[in-house]
């Protein structure tokens, strides 16, 4: 049994730049979790699979993206979980809501998930710090944060699923949505 998680993946320079910001709250901070993960929007908290279960699965997504459209995402400022999680915000989620939707429902439906596997709260965010940002870190650094402006924008054209190689999550598959 191996852990995954599905999730939208911005570009490859967005990403680095989201990377500097987690490698700055390790470094400030003392909270370097985050960095076990490329940025993302997580639409499906990680699960156990084994490999003939993961193969079902790749095929279900693929059907399921090929059916998707590609959508704006845009990064605006930064929000948080307090005490313990500091992310990138996205104002406008409706894209990513209505995908979860979907996806949630396909995963239940028709490829082997049962409901309480699914995600029943969903916020859409890029995480920067988690976990082991201590309380009293996690306010010096919303101190700071508030007052810093992050302005991105990207296209999400796929989803991507994500496996966890005992020390850190890596793509496993890009799924792609169909084309525009």
């Amino acid at each position: 049994m191996h852990l995954y998680f599905i999730a939208l993946l911005p570009p490859s320079a967005l990403r680095n730049r989201v990377r500097l910001l987690k490698e700055d709250m390790r470094d400030r901070f003392n909270a370097g979790h985050a960095l076990s993960s490329p940025a993302h929007i997580t639409l499906q908290m990680p699960f156990k699979r084994d490999a003939e279960a993961v193969g079902r699965l790749i095929s279900g997504l693929e059907a399921f993206a090929a059916r998707e459209q590609p959508f704006p995402v845009t990064l605006s400022g930064f929000g948080c979980f307090a005490p313990r999680v500091l992310y990138i915000n996205i104002p406008d989620h409706q894209h990513i809501d209505a995908l979860h939707a979907r996806l949630k429902k396909e995963l239940v439906d028709n490829l082997g998930f049962r409901p309480e596997e699914t995600d029943a709260r969903f916020h859409p965010h890029l995480t920067i710090a988690t976990r082991d940002l201590t309380p009293d870190n996690f306010h010096k650094a919303w101190a700071e944060l508030q007052k810093c402006a992050f302005e991105a924008s990207f296209e999400a054209h796929s989803l991507f699923l994500l496996k966890h190689n005992g020390q850190k999550w890596q793509v496993e598959k890009e799924l792609y949505f169909a084309a525009k």
